[in-house]
């Protein structure tokens, strides 16, 4: 078939309309699980401490002879921790003209990338608060670094070959050789959380990590619930001898690492809270700057345990 001679069509037509949909789809994750969970705190100093103490190993053979002399026990001193602030930003310049313009999907193209730089700020806060960072104190030529979470776990967490643990946030893990992540060893780490005083409520896991815990079978029987023709092999809260631990996938966390975690135990001391300033005005264009100074609180990493160097794929 063939057009008749002459047809005008769309393809000769001049002056259409554009037809662009006036919303924009954006499907970029901004849970932060772990953020979200830790206690919100304040900073007022950019070297941020805190102390932390413990009772002394409890004993059997307490027993004190009647009318006897009172002994002094010995007295041990708190523990004094620290972590520096770390300042994160991220900035934008839109021209005069293409705010003034007509846009699809915003209004305003200032307060559109405004909106999006801060859910950007909260996944990289997400992102160096689970990390690897060791502290970094700063100069006046380098960066305050806050040492991220793996960096204080040294306690309770179980590593592959050649795997080293972090210590007091300014010293980073050394990376093991990566096996599978088993429940043999979830399980082991639970119990050493356990028996150092924790008392933990969630396992915190990678994507890949999330559905190889849900291939843990424990002492259950998966069925397909027939009546409403769902087979559920999601495990969502894992029941441990030492309680439920609720089990959340975290998208920004190192996929390699399965957290064992007493939230009670981490904080985030905010110096600065989010805020967005006017940078100085230096043409036609508007500049913004949205910032936040905070680091990681370990309140006492022994309160939570790492199962590290586990396979990603």
């Amino acid at each position: 078939m063939a057009q008749p001679t002459n047809t005008f069509d769309t393809y000769d037509s001049i002056g259409e309309r554009e037809d662009l949909s006036d919303v924009i789809y954006n499907i970029s994750p901004t849970d932060t699980p772990f953020l979200s969970s830790a206690a919100k705190t304040k900073a007022t100093a950019v070297l941020h401490e805190w102390q932390t103490d413990s009772l002394a190993a409890a004993v059997t053979n307490n027993q004190v002879i009647e009318g006897d002399e009172a002994t002094i026990d010995a007295i041990t001193a708190t523990t004094r921790l620290s972590n520096s602030c770390q300042i994160m930003d991220k900035t934008i310049l839109i021209t005069g003209t293409q705010e003034a313009v007509d846009k699809a999907g915003r209004a305003s193209e200032i307060a559109y990338q405004i909106a999006k730089k801060a859910k950007e700020l909260k996944r990289d806060l997400e992102a160096s608060l689970t990390s690897n960072n060791a502290e970094v104190t700063g100069s006046a030529t380098a960066a305050r670094v806050a040492g991220g979470l793996r960096s204080w776990v040294a306690t309770n967490d179980v590593m592959g070959t050649s795997g080293t643990s972090g210590g007091a946030g300014n010293t980073a893990a050394t990376n093991g050789t990566q096996r599978a992540f088993t429940e043999t060893l979830l399980k082991s780490v639970i119990k050493s959380v356990w028996n150092a005083g924790g008392n933990p409520t969630m396992v915190m896991v990678g994507p890949f990590n999330k559905q190889k815990l849900s291939g843990f079978t424990g002492n259950s029987t998966r069925f397909d619930a027939g009546a409403d023709a769902t087979l559920y092999t999601s495990v969502d809260v894992y029941a441990s001898d030492f309680g439920q631990l609720q089990v959340v996938p975290n998208r920004f966390s190192r996929d390699r690492e399965a957290w064992v975690l007493d939230m009670d135990y981490w904080g985030v001391a905010f110096l600065r809270d989010f805020t967005m300033h006017e940078l100085s005005k230096t043409g036609d264009s508007e500049k913004r700057q949205l910032l936040l100074e905070a680091t990681l609180e370990s309140r006492n990493e022994a309160a939570s345990g790492c199962v590290a160097d586990i396979t990603t794929s």
